[in-house]
């Protein structure tokens, strides 16, 4: 079994800049520079055979390149918070490109995510982290803005665990137009 999901590779200038956010909340475990990314759809563990399907599917998508930005800060989880993130200007080609993956997914069989999806980056996962501190996080790099970097592919990424954590790896890359 593999557990995979799609995302778009930041460039490593944009991952460095995340990089250096990260710090001063206690119970936080930060996202290494080389896991950072912006998912597109989460799949989940598949066989071989699933793998291979879906890297079939994904192949066959078309849409068009596009600009990001990355835009602002937030946390998932409200009194109880469990994540951190830095999150994404408006951008109909990105919500259009994530659409027509879980669309592609589900025509194969896989089913469809329940979630409505939120892009963003995650920079830390928390655990006991003080709200207070959480809050002032947020509150700090609200004002983060990236500017515009081109996005011209996306990735099928598989995820192992290890005594680090998780490591991510992209097993193919798929061009835009």
């Amino acid at each position: 079994m593999i557990r995979l999901f799609t995302a778009i590779e930041l460039p490593e200038s944009v991952r460095m800049r995340l990089t250096l956010l990260q710090g001063g909340v206690p119970g936080a475990r930060w996202s290494p520079t080389e896991n950072l990314h912006l998912t597109l759809r989460f799949i989940g563990e598949v066989d071989e055979a699933t793998a291979n399907d879906i890297d079939d599917v994904l192949s066959t998508l078309k849409a068009a390149a596009f600009d990001l930005t990355l835009k602002g800060a937030g946390e998932f989880g409200g009194r109880d918070p469990h994540a951190l993130w830095i999150g994404v200007a408006p951008s109909e080609p990105l919500l259009r490109l994530a659409a027509k993956i879980e669309s592609a997914l589900q025509r194969m069989g896989l089913e469809a995510e329940t979630r409505k999806y939120t892009p963003h980056v995650t920079v830390a996962r928390l655990r006991d982290a003080p709200l207070a501190k959480v809050r002032e996080f947020v509150s700090a790099h609200s004002p983060f803005d990236s500017g515009p970097f081109a996005v011209r592919a996306f990735a099928l990424y598989s995820s192992h665990q290890s005594s680090r954590g998780s490591l991510y790896r992209p097993e193919r890359t798929y061009a835009l137009d």
